[in-house]
């Protein structure tokens, strides 16, 4: 990707979404995002002795610890009555002892972030290196800019990928790319330590990247790039794995594509892909063999409910199936009193914080009427697109593929879980962005010709709108 040949609208979607993460990094206090304290421990421990986290245990170093106990933060977290400094002295007090010299690194706890492939942690070590001289708050508010920069990436490879898929319609690349980037939870989690930002930002690349193949054919170079983002993913985090099998399975479905043209090049590029992306796997491999310390730990945990001597797969595609879709007549019940659509419905309206901090009831029912009208708007732009979806209709089982290996693996792990619906949460759908980008593009050609570039403002403004009483939810809990 060249940046002369992005247009400026792209880099304006990059920036609304870097500006629109850094306001919630500010409006989010300290460690009240999920699993913070983990992902920075995490960080914390890398940084200071060059070793990944040694124990998924919650014993954090003292210099976390005093902040998270002057904070308040376990006394704040899912108690909506409880706020994180309440009066100057409290906060003089904390600021007191934030300047002790207390260890960063012993004794290597990291949460259920422990579990996690190294790359974002590594990458996070910079910003923390940079505030190394401040407090353990001045290096979380400098991770927190760097998440922020990712989710500036994130739309801008939307806004790309947009770009592909409605090559004919420039008007709706905007509306793709600012739709992503105004979205709550991109912001939420882009103002947050947590490899969710770097996550959403490789997973759009990844869509982009195979967009562009079926659109302009598999190069060796666009192989290599596309190899790579993959293996980036892979470093990233395991709920990556669910998109895996659907990009291995385009790039062999290009290679035959482009093998009619030269088969030579067609296998050379496909290999290169290949090579690229099972690199970190074997780099993994020789360290472990070279080292007495597994740097393959996070795999030990594994996903889904394979080896899990009480579970079946016949209850797991059930409990699956609730987890997302009504349940069918015969169907065991999974959950009691909510179904899997009104969970992810709550979802999409709104819980922040460590997700206990919600809108009232009434704008759930509230929220019905905008969400219709954009189910019709997106079913009359696939009507309208009929034609030209059905000649792409590789390139749409893949995203499709794509996407339910996601959803799979979320709903499986959720399924070998211990609290029904502790998966189901919608920064786990958040690499997909890209799709959605597209999806909001989509409904606003379904407005037609003539009103379709209105209905695509219209989207917009009812996002920003969305994500401004968001934040404004967010201050009021925390604030207020």
């Amino acid at each position: 990707m060249s940046g002369r040949r992005v247009p400026l609208t792209g880099w304006v979607c990059a920036l609304v979404a870097l500006v629109n993460a850094g306001c919630w990094s500010v409006i989010s206090p300290p460690f009240q995002l999920p699993d913070e304290p983990s992902h920075f421990a995490y960080v914390e421990h890398l940084a200071e002795t060059g070793h990944l986290p040694s124990s998924d245990g919650e014993k954090y170093p003292p210099a976390e610890g005093v902040a998270l106990t002057y904070l308040h933060q376990p006394e704040v977290r899912f108690s909506q009555e409880n706020k994180p400094i309440a009066s100057k002295a409290e906060e003089q007090t904390l600021e007191a002892w934030l300047t002790f010299p207390l260890s960063r690194s012993q004794p290597g706890d990291a949460g259920v972030a422990a579990s996690e492939p190294p790359l974002y942690y590594a990458l996070e070590t910079i910003p923390y290196f940079l505030g190394s001289g401040g407090t353990v708050l001045d290096r979380l508010a400098l991770m927190r800019l760097f998440s922020a920069v990712l989710g500036g990436l994130t739309a801008l490879f939307a806004f790309l990928f947009v770009r592909e898929t409605l090559p004919g319609t420039r008007w709706a690349w905007t509306i793709g790319g600012l739709g992503v980037a105004l979205t709550p939870i991109l912001g939420m989690m882009s103002g947050a330590v947590n490899p969710d930002a770097l996550l959403f930002a490789v997973s759009s690349c990844l869509f982009y990247c195979l967009a562009r193949a079926f659109r302009r054919g598999l190069t060796p170079r666009l192989a290599v790039v596309t190899g790579a983002v993959i293996a980036t993913g892979l470093m990233t985090k395991l709920i990556f794995l669910g998109l895996a099998p659907g990009a291995i399975f385009a790039l062999f479905a290009l290679t035959l594509r482009e093998a009619r043209l030269s088969r030579r090049v067609a296998y050379r590029s496909l290999a290169l892909a290949l090579l690229v992306a099972a690199a970190p796997v074997g780099l993994y491999l020789l360290d472990d063999a070279l080292s007495a310390q597994s740097t393959l730990k996070f795999l030990s945990t594994g996903t889904g409910f394979v080896g899990s001597a009480h579970r079946s797969i016949e209850g797991a595609i059930s409990y699956i199936w609730q987890f997302y879709l009504p349940r069918l007549p015969g169907m065991t019940p999974a959950f009691h009193g909510i179904g899997g659509p009104q969970i992810w419905f709550e979802q999409v309206v709104g819980k922040y914080g460590w997700l206990d901090t919600t809108f009232p009831a009434w704008v759930l029912k509230a929220a019905l009427a905008p969400v219709a009208i954009l189910a019709a708007l997106l079913l009359s732009g696939l009507v309208m697109s009929r034609h030209a979806l059905r000649a792409r209709w590789l390139e749409i089982a893949v995203y499709a593929i794509m996407g339910l290996g996601l959803l799979v693996i979320i709903g499986a792990d959720d399924y070998r879980g211990r609290v029904p619906g502790e998966y189901a949460q919608l920064r786990y759908l958040a690499p997909m962005l890209a799709l959605a980008g597209a999806g909001l593009a989509l409904a606003a050609r379904g407005a037609g010709r003539r009103w379709g570039p209105v209905a695509g403002t219209l989207i917009v403004l009812v996002i920003l709108a969305h994500d401004l009483f968001s934040q404004l939810l967010v201050i009021s809990r925390y604030y207020g």
